[in-house]
């Protein structure tokens, strides 16, 4: 059986301290889903590198970015069309912090800076559609605040009401990070210690919590995988 094609749009640079040692955004995306029988394609997106068609990959996963996605750069724009000739086309996706918040926005949500601060560290999702409780990794300040027409809100927190999204049978995203493991969200933390309050640096430098990212991993995969 042929191997299904993940297209990794890469929507920002791990910083350069960290990328010998962790690589970029897309070889986390490759090491977190290493489990599966898939092949992968790489595309810079923030640098304007992108595919020819949605039908270049069998499934699209979009990357972190310390960009806001209401910025105004031309290759945002671009991708935002390019989520919705996916959509069209109903390629399955898969959306991460500023993947997750431009898929929000390509499709006619809001996003936003929030007004109640960061979330970073570890913080406790709650599931709607699973029943579960997640610890993941959250580094941001933007938010999902309104969801298209259609989509279904199936995870929160107590700082993020829209945390994890379903658009149907097309569309995933989660707001916090599945692929950053707690050694790479230390170096994080401390290479960008600047953008966050001393006080909140000082709760996240250190991530002593169980993470749920082979439960995270083995959704997104399954997600990729299943029959449409």
């Amino acid at each position: 059986m042929t191997k299904k094609t993940i297209g990794i749009l890469v929507t920002g640079h791990s910083p350069a301290e960290l990328e010998e040692t962790y690589g970029n955004y897309a070889d986390m995306f490759t090491r977190l889903l290493g489990g599966f029988d898939f092949q992968f394609k790489r595309y810079f997106v923030v640098d304007g590198e992108f595919p020819s068609s949605p039908e270049d990959a069998d499934g699209w996963l979009l990357t972190g970015s310390k960009f806001g996605v209401y910025e105004e750069h031309d290759w945002i724009r671009r991708l935002e069309q390019f989520i919705r000739d996916v959509h069209a086309a109903k390629v399955p996706m898969v959306g991460i912090c500023f993947g997750h918040q431009v898929m929000a926005k390509a499709l006619g949500g809001h996003v936003e800076k929030f007004k109640g601060g960061w979330s970073a560290g570890p913080v406790t999702y709650r599931r709607s559609d699973t029943g579960e409780e997640q610890v993941l990794l959250a580094w941001h300040q933007d938010q999902v605040l309104t969801v298209p027409d259609g989509a279904e809100v199936v995870g929160k927190t107590e700082a993020c009401e829209n945390a994890v999204i379903r658009y149907g049978d097309w569309g995933l995203s989660y707001q916090p990070h599945p692929e950053f493991t707690p050694s790479f969200f230390e170096g994080l933390a401390e290479a960008r210690k600047a953008a966050i309050p001393q006080s909140l640096f000082e709760r996240v430098k250190k991530v002593d919590a169980p993470i749920a990212t082979d439960r995270i991993a083995r959704e997104i995969g399954e997600f990729f995988e299943r029959p449409r």
